[in-house]
C-alpha cells in the first residue's frame, strides 16, 4: 500500500501512540455514524432494509451523495453475484470499497526527491495552514531533510509573522518580507537560500483569502512557474479542514487548477462527525491524503495509512 502512495517500501510499523492519536482523531466520526454502519452489518441477514439504511448512514457521515450511490452500486453488484451472504461479508466488503477509495492510481515517484524539492502549501484561511507548514517542516527535519520556509501569504495580515514565530520556535530558517510583498520573490530568494546553505527541502506558505478571485489564483500560477524556471521538482499539498466537509471539495477545485494537486493534508478530525469527507475529496480529486493531523502540538502530524483509518472507524466501541 505504502508503495502505491509513496512510492517507496513500506515504513516501519506505527509506533502505539501514533496509532493512539490515530484512533482518537476519528472518534467523533466513529461514534456518530461508522460505528453505527458496524453494528447495523453485525445483523445475519442482508435485506432491502439493509441497504436504505446503509445509505443512510453514509450520507450522514458526510461521504457524499455521489460517493455513497457509487459505493452502494458497486456493493450491490458484488451482492448479486454472490460475494456477499451475510452483514458481516457485506462489512468487510464495504471497508475494502472504501479503502480503495482512498488508494487512488498508483504513484511511482516518491512524494520527496533526494534533490531540493518544492512543496507548495495551498488552502484557504483558517484550514490551519500555516500551522501544518511548521508540522511538515518539523516531521521532514526529524527524517533529515535540511528544511527552508518561505513566508509566501503576504496578502494576510501578521502572515508572514505568524510563519517566522513558528520557523524561531523550531529553529528553522524562514525567508519573508512585509505584509503585501511580492509572494513570487519570496519563494525565488528562499529557494535560492535553500542552494546556497545546503537546503534540500522548501515549504511555501500561500496566500488562501478570497480563493475564488483571479488575481489569487494567477499569484498561484506565478509561483509555480518560477519554482519551475529553477528545474526544482515541486509538489501540491492542499490543506482542508474536515470541519467543513462536502464544501472542501468546493475549495480544492479552485487551487488544483491553479497549483496542481499531489496530495492533501486533513486538519481538526478529531473536532468533527464529518470524517466521512475523505473519502469523497480523494475520489473527486484524484489525489490521496498525505497526513492528518491529530492535535495541536508541532508533532501531532501523521502519515496516512488508509487501511489503519478505516479500521479505526468501523471499531465497534465497549458500552
Amino acid at each position: 500500500m505504502f508503495r502505491r502512495l509513496f512510492g517507496r517500501e513500506p515504513k516501519e510499523p506505527r509506533d502505539e501512540e501514533q496509532a493512539v492519536k490515530i484512533e482518537e482523531s476519528v472518534k467523533k466520526t466513529r461514534s456518530s455514524f461508522f460505528g453505527r454502519v458496524a453494528v447495523l452489518l453485525g445483523r445475519t441477514q442482508i435485506t432491502e432494509d439493509t441497504w436504505d439504511e446503509l445509505e443512510e448512514l453514509l450520507i450522514s457521515a458526510d461521504v457524499g451523495v455521489d460517493t455513497t450511490d457509487f459505493l452502494i452500486y458497486t456493493l450491490n453488484d458484488r451482492y448479486q453475484k454472490g460475494e456477499f451472504r451475510t452483514g458481516d461479508d457485506l462489512n468487510r466488503g464495504l471497508q475494502e470499497e472504501l479503502v480503495r477509495l482512498l488508494q487512488p492510481e498508483a504513484i511511482e515517484q516518491p512524494f520527496l526527491e533526494d534533490e531540493l524539492t518544492v512543496v507548495l502549501v495551498i488552502g484557504v484561511n483558517g484550514v490551519g495552514k500555516t500551522t501544518t507548514i511548521a508540522k511538515l517542516g518539523n516531521y521532514w527535519r526529524s527524517r533529515g531533510r535540511q528544511v527552508v520556509l518561505a513566508a509566501g501569504d503576504t496578502f494576510r495580515a501578521a502572515g508572514v509573522e505568524q510563519l517566522e514565530v513558528w520557523a524561531e520556535r523550531l529553529n528553522m530558517q524562514c525567508i519573508g518580507s512585509h505584509t503585501g510583498a511580492d509572494p513570487g520573490a519570496i519563494v525565488f530568494d528562499a529557494i535560492a537560500a535553500a542552494k546556497a546553505r545546503g537546503g534540500d527541502l522548501v515549504i511555501v506558505d500561500t496566500a488562501g483569502r478570497l480563493h475564488t478571485k483571479t488575481n489569487l489564483m494567477e499569484e498561484l500560477r506565478k509561483i509555480r512557474r518560477i519554482v519551475d524556471r529553477h528545474n526544482a521538482p515541486t509538489r501540491a499539498l492542499l490543506v482542508l479542514d474536515a470541519t467543513t466537509g462536502q464544501n472542501a471539495i468546493l475549495q480544492a477545485r479552485s487551487f488544483a487548477e491553479a497549483a496542481g494537486l499531489d496530495g492533501i493534508v486533513v486538519t481538526k478530525l478529531d473536532g468533527t462527525a464529518k470524517g466521512g469527507m475523505v473519502f469523497s475529496v480523494v475520489r473527486e480529486l484524484g489525489a490521496p491524503v498525505r497526513f492528518i493531523g491529530t492535535g495541536e502540538k508541532v508533532d501531532d502530524l501523521s502519515e496516512f495509512d488508509p487501511e489503519a483509518f478505516v479500521t479505526a472507524l468501523f471499531e465497534v466501541e465497549d458500552d
